[in-house]
């Protein structure tokens, strides 16, 4: 029974340690640290409490009480010698808590229960790392390391995370896609590189995807399709797309989510976000990426990705903006058959402009280029006007149909756009019609996050250098593509969804091209920025705008009158007087409190402290136990409290947690 009650006392001073420093001291050290001190002090602690007793003349040789001692005053010595132990220990894991903190993990129960989930977790981040140094990409896991590379380092560097990405999964592949689409973080090489990737992944057999839309429908499909094609027309990581027809004879898509594909997919996202953490602590590059920001990006999109309820949104989203009597379409959605796994949508015939060359060349030249023409004012305006627009227009989404019209499809990148951002691309669009580059600068830096170091003067001149470059080139597909690159060589950070909408724009560039060679992208830009100076001068929308800045200023307006009159009235009177709301925010209020808690604490440690020396080293007083006075134990007692609240303020001084 006797190692029984070892590992009882053990667990019981563990839990009263981790209990006084988690409320007393705000600080909640690791669990193995406080019983590692726990340990130590249990067995240390009954020799030492015996030896401290003899020499009292509390207890005789064997622990057993001495003849004539008081049971009470035994029992208060006891309990002191007893707090001042756990005192020590609180010491103990304070200091070694300052010196090497600890990882503030879960519970031993927790423990128990994740290690399963751990061991995979560790399994697959050894995978991911050895993928990495395979490729020679090692050296950029170790501490210290910046992304800093040479022109010569770049493309090979570039290639190296490439397949490394490729090699490490679907989902390292899409955090591929993403990061090609922000050149201003990563860079035009790493950019250009990774926008190259693609999963080759292997189509679900029929009888798992069968059952999947049995399951999303909550019926046999057979009561709502009259057919469904086994073999499927396009196979991606996240699902694959089968041609169908409703029983109405329709013809649909279904575009289904594998079965497992979510599973994988946080599987993965959990290793990525473990380690875009590690890397920001241990790598300096990773730091000047904000690769922890990257990360979350990257899970809040792909978790919409992996919500089909979301692309359907997007589509009625992006279908609202296309013209009734234009030749771009959208396909419809079926809403009532559509869920977070199945997608159902109108069955769009054609080809894709990167598959349609011959389709295309047969097009008469007028009508492509007044299909180019107004696919690129669409992307515009959507950009510029409406904030919401198709943020992945290469050429393998856009469907060239039979009749020459086009369509646009997989609407999951979705990029949108508040009203500030808009409005400040609208005058970018202005100045290059007016060749201003004062204007375009001051334009993007409305939008963009500028560092500290940044050269205005600098910025300026190149940029007004790129609008009378592109003014005077005519039929520049560039435009966009080096405007990002010049943002992003001056150290502006562009916000992630101002990224989408100059990622369209880049990428449109590519698929007018496909559509039309002849088209000049920044003669249709500087017409769509006339148009929008036309618009914004028309006296319907200076009204307009005038009636809304009124509505703004109206309520302002009629209260004017009443505040003047008080104010007149008050300095009539004598009795204006100014009132400052200092700490009105909570933060600051709270910062106050703190600091006052602090100083507090410290000046009652301070005079525990004083009182404390003075009791212990005061002369007589009445003997409590032979050999005790009563003094010395009320000035130990004091010092107990005063060593306590001196590591609280420690505690709260060293640490980011105050307690």
């Amino acid at each position: 029974m006797e190692p029984l009650w070892v590992a009882l006392a053990l667990v019981a001073h563990t839990v009263l340690l981790a209990v006084v420093m988690r409320r007393f001291l705000g600080i909640p050290v690791g669990w193995l640290r406080t019983a590692l001190v726990a340990g130590t002090l249990m067995l240390t602690g009954g020799a030492v409490l015996t030896s401290l007793g003899t020499d009292l003349g509390l207890v005789v040789d064997g622990g057993s009480p001495a003849p004539g001692v008081s049971p009470l005053a035994l029992t208060l010595v006891i309990v002191l010698l007893g707090a001042w132990w756990v005192a020590l220990g609180m010491g103990l894991l304070l200091v070694a808590e300052l010196v090497a903190p600890s990882n503030q993990g879960p519970g031993p129960i927790s423990v128990v229960r994740g290690t399963p989930g751990w061991v995979r977790r560790n399994r697959r981040y050894a995978t991911v790392t050895t993928i990495a140094a395979r490729h020679g990409l090692g050296g950029f896991l170790r501490p210290g390391t910046h992304a800093r590379t040479g022109p010569d380092e770049a493309p090979r560097i570039a290639r190296a995370l490439r397949l490394a990405l490729t090699d490490a999964g679907v989902t390292f592949v899409k955090l591929g896609q993403m990061l090609a689409t922000r050149p201003d973080l990563v860079g035009t090489e790493f950019a250009q590189e990774l926008g190259r990737l693609q999963a080759d992944v292997a189509a679900e057999d029929w009888a798992t995807i069968e059952a999947v839309i049995d399951a999303e429908l909550g019926r046999p499909h057979g009561e709502v399709f009259a057919t469904v094609e086994h073999e499927p027309l396009a196979a991606a990581s996240v699902g694959q797309v089968h041609a169908a027809t409703l029983r109405d004879g329709r013809a649909v898509v279904l575009k289904v989510q594998r079965p497992r594909a979510r599973e994988q997919a946080r599987a993965d996202v959990d290793i990525i976000l473990r380690l875009a953490d590690t890397l920001t602590r241990r790598a300096q590059w990773a730091r000047d990426l904000d690769l922890n920001g990257l990360a979350r990006g990257f899970v809040d999109s792909l978790e919409e990705e992996l919500d089909y309820r979301t692309e359907a949104a997007n589509t009625r989203a992006v279908a609202a903006t296309l013209p009734a009597d234009g030749h771009i379409r959208v396909p419809r959605v079926e809403e009532d058959l559509t869920t977070s796994r199945l997608l159902v949508m109108e069955r769009m015939d054609g080809l894709p402009l990167s598959r349609a060359r011959r389709e295309v060349a047969a097009v008469e030249p007028q009508h492509r280029a007044a299909l180019a023409d107004e696919l690129l004012g669409l992307v515009l305006r959507q950009v510029v006007e409406h904030g919401v627009f198709h943020a992945d227009l290469h050429g393998g989404n856009v469907l060239l149909q039979p009749g020459g019209t086009l369509a646009l499809l997989d609407l999951g990148s979705v990029g949108r756009l508040d009203r500030a951002s808009r409005e400040a691309l609208g005058r970018l669009l202005l100045a290059f019609e007016t060749d201003d580059g004062i204007a375009a600068t001051d334009a993007l830096l409305d939008v963009l996050d500028r560092p500290a170091t940044l050269d205005d003067r600098a910025l300026e001149r190149e940029v007004g250098q790129l609008v009378t470059r592109h003014r005077l080139a005519g039929g520049s597909r560039a435009l966009f593509t080096d405007l990002l690159r010049l943002v992003t060589t001056h150290g502006l950070r562009v916000p992630p969804q101002l990224a989408a909408a100059f990622r369209a724009l880049g990428a449109l560039e590519g698929t007018l091209t496909e559509l039309d060679p002849r088209v000049d992208l920044v003669d249709a830009s500087r017409r769509l920025g006339r148009e929008i100076g036309r618009e914004r001068m028309a006296p319907g929308a200076v009204r307009d705008e005038l009636t809304m800045q009124l509505g703004r200023l109206v309520p302002v307006l009629e209260r004017l009158p009443r505040r003047v009159e008080d104010l007149t009235r008050q300095a009539g009177d004598g009795q204006l007087t100014l009132r400052l709301r200092m700490l009105d925010h909570p933060d600051d209020r709270a910062f106050l409190a703190g600091l006052v808690h602090q100083v507090t604490t410290a000046l009652v440690t301070l005079a525990c402290t004083v009182l404390a020396l003075g009791l212990l080293l005061a002369p007589g007083g009445p003997e409590v136990l032979p050999g005790l006075r009563l003094l010395p134990l009320l000035g130990s007692g004091f010092l107990l409290v005063a060593f306590s609240l001196a590591a609280r303020v420690l505690a709260q001084a060293f640490t980011s947690r105050p307690g």
